[in-house]
């Protein structure tokens, strides 16, 4: 178990989660000006599900980062 390591990973996967939230509101916009706003409704939706497992992650990134510092 090395905590630093595992900060460095979760790093990486917040950032990638951050991007993808990006790309779906990018899409969600899109749709949202169309017929089609029931996917828009979706992919906000998952914007939404996608920054509450970021701020999970930032959390859980704080406890590494005290049980890294001792």
């Amino acid at each position: 178990m090395d905590p630093r390591s595992d900060l460095a990973a979760l790093s990486s996967i917040s950032a990638q989660i951050d991007d993808l939230a990006e790309r779906i509101t990018d899409m969600a916009e899109r749709y949202g000006v169309t017929p089609d706003s029931a996917i828009a409704t979706e992919l906000f939706g998952a914007e939404r599900s996608l920054l509450g497992a970021r701020r999970a992650l930032s959390r859980a990134s704080g406890f590494l980062d005290d049980l890294a510092r001792g």
